[in-house]
């Protein structure tokens, strides 16, 4: 019985979506509006009755469509787009979320509510809904533009924020202050995890999709993405981390792959059905009652939502050197609230620190700013003409001189050149950091979990950890021997380039910054993923033994290590150049 009562759900949501649809189409309205209509039409808060048996069955195939729609996106934002992603989408992205939260909170208060339910409502309308997003932009064509890229670099950088915000709401709600050591390290365990997912899977997945691919067999390739985009979603929904984000890494790493055009083409169709199933969820919880019991809040809320993120968005993407058209572009862009929003409600409600209300406030401004939002990307460019006549010429003089001047501050010639060198220095030891860190966590985790039941053959815990952090060390000394390079290599270019002059006493200046800073860094980095492994580091007798067997290794087989990690590196380079000269 069950299996029918899904059928027949999945039956109704689809015919009425596709009849809406078709009507909105024919109206020249966006798509997704239709889909929330659909979903107001059968959902149980339209009389006589609700056409929907199992809401909860469909919420979670609505789920699915919002790990398609994540997935979709990062099949088009590769690791070359990823680098690009600066200045703009950071400062967008704070500004917004900074000033909401801000708005958001004073708006609680003002409507007598308490202190954490004001602190929530802010939490919720700070972070901008990807899903919409990026389904309003296809809808309208815009996906390609160049502010749409702008756009969802913005949005991944508030999704990544808003993990660290859900670890500070927790901490908030259990305590009733912030946890500052707990939120950084949330945020930096979050940093190591996507560091290394990314380097890990860029090489390995692309080779083995592009070996399935040879076969030249559709059936065969789409099930080994699909396991992939799952297995790697499971795994990401047991660190604690959204299966959204997961959705979006699992797409950058394919995105790496010969086959990404092939395996784009087999996606969208199940993309598109689950996405709609979505918005139909989307319908089936707004609430006609709860919009007319608080229509006040509502639209206030809906209100700020709109003025707030826009003003803060455009006003972001302009402070960080964008031009006012492209600023508006991206400002309209984003004015909704969405998945995150849901899930920031039902955490405080789960937690029991915020009213009932706060979740039907919640959905009824998410259906509406989802509504308003193709409509909002559509007035963009009319509002940014009509902006730019009514302000007066001498402002718009110094808005253009202000952007020429942010562009001047760029680095050109041989200093442009030292900068991209020292940041790609950085950048590398960074990197190999993240790695090392990832392989000493993953050692604690096994520890914790008893994953390989290491405890049948080594009775005594302090010899099991130590067998353990040993493993963690010997597998990091590839890694930790290219961040100390690197950084030998970076002391040696601040050394040169910061002590003048040619006499001996010069060149011993030198050569102790360019012998002690890395050996400083490497130690620091040491410490710090010692703390980090703090729950299986050996005992002090056993440690000691311990690091002198790594010291040994590395003296025997240093130019080994420095081997296999260049072959590591030149296969993760060769994949990222051949996707590149491939699309």
């Amino acid at each position: 019985m069950h299996t029918i009562a899904f059928i027949h759900d999945l039956a109704i949501i689809m015919l009425m979506a596709g009849v809406v649809t078709v009507v909105f189409h024919l109206l020249r309205q966006p798509v997704v509006l239709g889909y929330i209509a659909a979903g107001v039409l059968i959902g149980p808060h339209t009389p006589p009755y609700s056409l929907v048996t199992d809401e909860e069955t469909i919420r979670t195939l609505g789920e699915l469509g919002v790990v398609f729609l994540l997935f979709s996106l990062g099949l088009e934002f590769n690791v070359t787009r990823l680098r690009s992603v600066g200045a703009t989408a950071l400062i967008a992205a704070l500004t917004g979320i900074v000033m909401m939260l801000w708005l958001g909170y004073e708006v609680g208060l003002a409507f007598g509510w308490g202190t954490m339910d004001a602190v929530f409502l802010g939490a919720m309308l700070s972070i901008s809904s990807t899903t919409i997003t990026i389904k309003a932009l296809d809808d309208l064509g815009l996906r390609r533009e160049s502010f749409a890229q702008m756009v969802f670099a913005i949005l991944i950088v508030e999704d990544v924020l808003a993990i660290g915000m859900i670890a500070v709401l927790s901490s908030i709600a259990k305590t009733g202050m912030v946890d500052t050591g707990e939120v950084l390290r949330a945020l930096g365990a979050l940093t190591v995890f996507i560091v290394a997912a990314l380097v890990v899977g860029i090489m390995t997945v692309p080779r083995l999709l592009d070996f399935v691919a040879r076969f030249n067999h559709n059936e065969m390739l789409l099930v080994g993405v699909l396991g992939l985009l799952f297995g790697f979603c499971l795994l990401v929904a047991r660190f604690g981390y959204s299966i959204a984000l997961g959705a979006f890494i699992i797409g950058v790493i394919i995105a790496e792959a010969h086959a990404l055009r092939r395996i784009e083409h087999l996606i969208e169709p199940i993309r598109d059905m689950f996405s709609a199933v979505f918005f139909v969820t989307i319908g089936l919880m707004l609430d006609p009652h709860a919009l007319i019991e608080y229509a006040g809040p509502v639209a206030a809320i809906t209100t700020i939502v709109i003025l707030g993120k826009v003003l803060a968005r455009s006003f972001g993407a302009f402070a960080a050197g964008q031009r006012g058209r492209t600023s508006m572009r991206i400002g309209m862009s984003l004015a909704q609230i969405g998945e995150f929003s849901f899930i920031i409600a039902t955490l405080g409600s789960t937690l029991k620190v915020t009213s009932e209300f706060l979740y039907p406030i919640a959905v009824a401004v998410s259906a509406i700013t989802t509504l308003l939002t193709p409509y909002l990307m559509r007035a963009a460019d009319p509002l940014a003409r009509a902006l730019r006549h009514a302000t007066p010429a001498r402002v718009r003089r110094v808005m253009r001189m202000y952007t020429s001047w942010l562009q001047s501050l760029r680095f050109s010639g041989d200093r442009a050149v030292i900068a991209a060198m020292v940041r790609r220095i950085l950048l590398q030891a960074f990197v190999n950091f993240c790695l090392v860190a990832a392989i000493f966590g993953a050692g604690a985790y096994a520890a914790s979990s008893r994953r390989f039941g290491l405890g049948a053959w080594i009775p005594n815990r302090a010899v099991e950890n130590t067998a353990i952090w040993s493993a963690a060390l010997l597998l990091s000394l590839p890694f930790l021997i290219a961040a100390y390079r690197k950084l030998k290599a970076l002391a040696m270019m601040l050394a040169e380039a910061g002590v003048r002059g040619t006499g001996r006493r010069s060149e011993r200046v030198r050569r102790v910054i360019a012998e002690v800073l890395p050996a400083v860094s490497t130690a620091a980095m040491l410490l710090l993923v010692s703390a980090l492994s703090s729950s299986i580091l050996p005992p002090a007798e056993l440690l000691v033994v311990v690091l002198g067997m790594g010291a040994l290794i590395l003296a025997l087989l240093w130019r080994t290590l420095v081997k296999l990690h260049s072959r590591l590196q030149i296969a993760l380079l060769e994949t990222i150049q051949s996707e590149k000269d491939a699309h």
